[in-house]
């Protein structure tokens, strides 16, 4: 699974996940893409079980791009503990992921295959997703969303 080599702290705050996302927002290496609707904490095990199913649906065919990594640790105390006593210990690793990311890009197999593989894989996924082509999902496209964002927000 997914985790960073080493980070600088062990601990981390827990944030906020509101606004849209401000990289990763267009395709850049392949031709199919899942991108994000809504804002969640995507877990490392969550990432690989859709790219499993990915993988498992094109049958090892085309490839297959995973833009999002999950850096960030999620504490967790011992069971049965009282109170107080500090912050618990890093349990599992998550990805930050809000509205416009681009989440996983898939390029070398027919359109209808990866839309099915993507399919497949927003299952395995904690929000929802949209799959899009690198011509439908044009700059025009994400400017208009943003401005949309900016008069709701």
């Amino acid at each position: 699974m997914l985790q960073p080599k080493r980070v600088k702290f062990r601990k981390t705050h827990k944030g906020r996940r509101r606004g849209q996302a401000n990289t990763g927002d267009t395709i850049v290496f392949g031709e199919f893409a899942l991108v994000a609707e809504g804002s969640a904490w995507v877990t490392a095990r969550q990432i690989e079980a859709a790219r499993r199913a990915m993988t498992h649906h094109v049958r090892r065919g085309g490839k297959i791009w995973i833009r999002i990594f999950p850096d960030k640790s999620v504490t967790k105390k011992a069971a049965e503990t009282r109170m107080g006593s500090g912050k618990g210990a890093p349990d599992h690793w998550v990805a930050v992921v809000k509205p416009g990311r681009v989440m996983f890009e898939m390029a070398g197999v027919a359109h209808d295959v990866a839309k099915e593989a993507m399919r497949l894989a927003s299952h395995k996924l904690p929000l929802s997703v949209r799959f899009v082509t690198r011509q439908t999902y044009s700059a025009g496209q994400k400017a208009e969303t943003r401005e949309l964002a900016k008069v709701e927000g």
